[in-house]
């Protein structure tokens, strides 16, 4: 079985370790824990990890976030995955700082890397793990917040919740959606 985890975030370093790049933070936790790395490929970085008879392509596209429709469909399509066997990875700034919450489909919420998703792919059936990131910012700052570093008490604190998204994603694949979101929401 074969599944399609896509982070979102914007491609170069001055993007490294921001609040937006969560998803691209959270794939590169995931492919150094199984030794694996990246390489560059068509609109992506991409990552293949495979372990107890499971595929999972791990994609960061380079198409910046706004943009990200592309690769997904590209990725979707070349490696014939079933859309509810792909999840999304975003920040979410409707979310308290580090809470995590998995849903089987859903409007972009205001995020533009989803909203570019759901129009290219033309549905929001797919699944999508949003991570928050906590909104203290002053009217009309929230580019500057979504875009500025973690601070370090927060780079410490997400750093942690790593592993627990990766718990999340094995039960993703393992167990489905529905025990996944039972077992992992709101935590």
């Amino acid at each position: 079985m074969k599944y399609l985890i896509i982070g979102l975030g914007n491609p170069g370093f001055e993007y490294k370790n921001t609040r937006h790049n969560i998803g691209f933070k959270f794939l590169d936790y995931f492919a150094k824990f199984y030794n694996e790395k990246f390489s560059s490929d068509r609109y992506a970085d991409i990552c293949e990890i495979k372990y107890k008879g499971k595929k999972m392509y791990l994609v960061k596209p380079n198409t910046f976030m706004n943009l990200s429709g592309k690769a997904v469909n590209y990725w979707i399509t070349k490696l014939k995955i079933p859309i509810e066997n792909m999840v999304v990875i975003t920040d979410d700034i409707s979310l308290p700082f580090q809470s995590i919450r998995l849903k089987s489909k859903g409007s972009d919420g205001g995020h533009n890397g989803l909203k570019d998703i759901i129009s290219v792919l033309k549905t929001q059936n797919f699944p999508r793990l949003r991570i928050g990131i906590g909104n203290e910012f002053l009217k009309g700052k929230q580019s500057d917040f979504v875009l500025g570093k973690w601070n370090s008490e927060e780079d410490q604190i997400i750093n942690e919740r790593l592993k627990i998204i990766l718990d999340l994603i094995w039960s993703f694949i393992v167990q489905g959606i529905d025990k996944t979101m039972n077992e992992y929401n709101n935590r």
